[in-house]
């Protein structure tokens, strides 16, 4: 194998490596979000989310995101 086809395969499985583990930590983030809100939900019998509170998580996460990609 050359040296160029040796760090092309470096570099794809460092890609792939990330994605995988960004696929996992926000499966597993996910379903931790469903499950608080099914435990508020729950409690509460009655739960909404009102559009106002909608734009403010959609903010959140994309300050998250940002922040993820400034790293």
């Amino acid at each position: 194998m050359s040296e160029e086809t040796k760090a092309l395969t470096a570099t794809d499985n460092w890609r792939s490596r990330a994605l995988m583990i960004g696929g996992v930590l926000g499966a597993l983030v996910g379903v931790a979000a469903a499950y608080l809100y099914i435990q508020r939900a729950q409690e509460e019998q009655k739960l909404e989310i009102s559009a106002g509170e909608g734009v403010k998580i959609g903010v959140l996460v994309l300050g998250l995101l940002r922040s993820i990609a400034t790293l």
